[in-house]
């Protein structure tokens, strides 16, 4: 039998455990709300630029966009992998990395020379873990990603893409579908002819017609890269909602867990405990008798 005091011991330490997961749960629902909202909000107006977008790569239309336009060169691919800046919270991560990694092997396979960009610590850790070269990495995004915090990154991809320095970009992430479902995916955001949103409504497609005022180039001069960004950083509020989803189950879980061992705990040390005043007991009726004799 255990000694009761070690195990009186053990059961504060996992009671104090569990006072911080319940803490970190907490505070992973309210982050968690916050940036769902952020998302939703973003969702219909991310849905409906690129609906716009994939209709007019369809439509037959005179007018030629570069980001528009597949690319036959084989040259230069870039991948994008968000992960997060801390753990605890379950497979975010270890998923994340698994799916980008996937993508950055079928890459290699294809093109000549493969950029890989990294979002967050732990993604980073892990391709270097992994013995992968990472050619940059950001550690500045958090549970609140601005859209400032995006567009530069968006605009070197831009710049590379039209000058021809890039010739595919890919984003590994972890998709929000709903609060019980968020998947972790790879999609292809340049050329944004090849773009497939699955998100976004049937609007009859190639059978749009279009009028453009005051002409077609000024209006997809705009839009086009405007698309691009929005549809970007809509991949970071995914992966940020994504992330407290991920961590306020994981707390969840070490919760309830650090509640059955308590209660594992508490009934061990009531046996102990009751075994160890047994004891005494005898041992005083031995003392007695002993005197007695």
């Amino acid at each position: 039998m255990a000694n009761a005091r070690a195990l009186d011991k053990r059961r504060k330490s996992v009671r104090n455990i569990k006072k911080i997961t319940r803490t970190m749960e907490l505070i992973a629902t309210a982050r968690f709300k916050k940036a769902m909202d952020r998302a939703m909000a973003s969702t219909e107006y991310t849905r409906r630029i690129t609906q716009v977008v994939t209709d007019l790569a369809n439509s037959g239309t005179e007018v030629k966009h570069p980001l528009l336009e597949g690319r036959d060169s084989t040259e230069n691919a870039a991948l994008v992998v968000l992960s997060a800046n801390r753990g605890l919270c379950g497979g975010y991560n270890g998923n994340v990395v698994r799916t980008g990694q996937q993508r950055l092997d079928e890459l290699k396979d294809t093109y000549a020379n493969v950029k890989l960009v990294v979002s967050g610590k732990r993604g980073l850790a892990n391709f270097k873990f992994r013995g992968i070269e990472v050619h940059e990495g950001y550690l500045h995004f958090e549970d609140k990603p601005a859209f400032d915090e995006v567009e530069p990154i968006a605009n070197e991809f831009l710049a590379d893409f039209i000058s021809g320095k890039l010739d595919r970009l890919d984003v590994a992430y972890t998709k929000f579908i709903s609060s019980a479902k968020q998947q972790a995916v790879v999609e292809t955001l340049l050329p944004l002819g090849s773009l497939d949103d699955d998100d976004s409504e049937d609007t009859g497609g190639a059978n749009n017609d279009y009028e453009f005022m005051p002409s077609a180039e000024s209006i997809l001069e705009e839009v086009v890269p405007a698309s691009f960004r929005v549809k970007l950083f809509k991949c970071f509020l995914d992966a940020a909602v994504s992330e407290q989803i991920a961590r306020m189950v994981a707390m969840k879980n070490a919760t309830e867990n650090a509640e059955d061992m308590i209660k594992n705990l508490s009934m061990t040390y009531n046996r102990a405990r009751q075994a160890q005043i047994t004891n005494e007991i005898m041992e005083i009726i031995g003392g007695v008798e002993a005197l007695n004799n």
